[in-house]
């Protein structure tokens, strides 16, 4: 059988479950419901995220409803998944301020007018005891335990919480209720994408077919893109910061990034993937193109170049940007790491700011600072450009009425 989209269920796929099923039904022209949910513990979509999402449109331009669940019942608990101790339980305000401009950043990649958009509490906020018992009658523990995560918890005795247990089933109801046809995840969600069809089956609907896709690691190239892990790639980067950023991943990504955070057609591809093994382009300006080709997806080719521009000013250059932000200080002795934290925000706590400092990752009027006690003192006519890491800077100037 040979798909009119060979990419369907080939680029960037891992697994396909149940693959000749789901064939047959992709050749028979019937419209099947492609589910994909995002839980919004943090405010921001990152390119990671973009890797189902990439998918979806796929479906979506072959004539398929994808259908966005949004998890404001499970991001209250949190995806236990590759998680060594419970998250934080965050409250349903938390949730719907995260979750407010999810469908912005969604629809930047899939197609509005073919999307079917639920929130989990259009069921869940309504759920009974009884409901709650026949749900957890759908599965056993021995099933539950077979989780890696969880076996793992168990096997070093660390603490393991009920209410993370029954994060699977949440997200096999989902496709109960939304008659899911197919559901995309990332390879760490196969358990609880699976675990869709069992609850399925248990409701006497048919099985979901799977479509397991690779993580995108992150900037760091030690982990999977994740917003608690703070090396993401967000869709509402400035043009500036999403270049560097990319420019910022180890060599050994560039293919994988290629392959599953672009549009970039796989014939091209592999001759990008030939350049780096015969070394006859250098790696930096293959780079610097994967830079711009997602700069450009996300904003347009005239952004993508002014942020090249930018970053070589700064790295080769070692300029400072001529559009920073200005902080006005009246002529006093001030702690830079108060400065960094409650003034100008440019990192989000002062034992990240100490971190950083004793790492080398700050500057003061290009010199590296590495007294975690430093001052900053503005005087009449004197600039001092505070920089943090390769692309955050401020300048502190002085002013009589600050």
């Amino acid at each position: 059988m040979h798909l009119p989209n060979a990419s369907l269920l080939h680029r960037g796929v891992l697994e396909v479950i149940d693959e000749s099923h789901l064939k047959k039904r992709l050749l028979s022209g019937e419209k099947l419901r492609i589910k994909l949910g995002i839980d919004p513990s943090k405010p921001d979509l990152h390119i990671g995220h973009a890797v189902p999402l990439r998918k979806m449109r796929e479906f979506q331009d072959a004539g398929h409803l994808g259908v966005l669940i949004i998890g404001d019942t499970t991001a209250q608990i949190g995806d236990p998944t590759d998680r060594s101790e419970a998250r934080k339980i965050l409250s349903p305000e938390e949730v719907k301020q995260n979750a407010a401009g999810y469908l912005d950043q969604a629809y930047k990649i899939i197609n509005k007018d073919k999307t079917e958009v639920h929130w989990q509490s259009e069921w869940f906020d309504s759920f009974t005891l009884r409901q709650t018992m026949e749900l957890l009658a759908s599965t056993t523990v021995n099933h539950l335990l077979s989780h890696e995560t969880f076996a793992a918890r168990l096997k070093s005795n660390a603490p393991f919480h009920m209410h993370e247990m029954i994060y699977p089933l949440l997200q096999g109801y989902d496709s109960v209720m939304v008659k899911s046809d197919v559901e995309l995840g990332a390879s760490d969600q196969k358990f609880n994408i699976l675990m869709g069809r069992t609850i399925q089956r248990a409701h006497n609907q048919p099985e979901q077919d799977v479509v397991i896709l690779p993580y995108l690691p992150g900037t760091d190239g030690q982990a999977k893109m994740s917003k608690s892990l703070g090396n993401t790639i967000n869709l509402n980067d400035t043009p500036e910061d999403m270049f560097g950023k990319v420019m910022s991943i180890p060599d050994n990504l560039i293919m994988t990034y290629f392959e599953l955070a672009t549009e970039i057609d796989e014939e091209e591809i592999a001759d990008i993937e030939q350049q780096l093994k015969q070394s006859t382009t250098n790696p930096r300006d293959i780079k610097e193109k994967l830079a711009k080709t997602i700069v450009t997806e996300y904003y347009d080719a005239s952004s993508a170049d002014q942020a090249a521009t930018a970053f070589d000013s700064v790295f080769r250059r070692k300029e400072v940007p001529e559009d920073i932000e200005e902080l006005k200080l009246s002529p006093m002795n001030y702690d830079l790491i108060d400065i960094l934290v409650n003034r100008i925000s440019l990192v989000t706590s002062k034992s990240e700011a100490r971190r950083l400092i004793e790492q080398g990752g700050v500057k003061k009027n290009n010199q590296v600072v590495t007294d975690i006690s430093e001052m900053v003192t503005p005087n009449d006519g004197q600039t001092v450009v505070i920089q943090v890491g390769p692309r955050r800077f401020v300048k502190v100037t002085w002013s009589r009425d600050s």
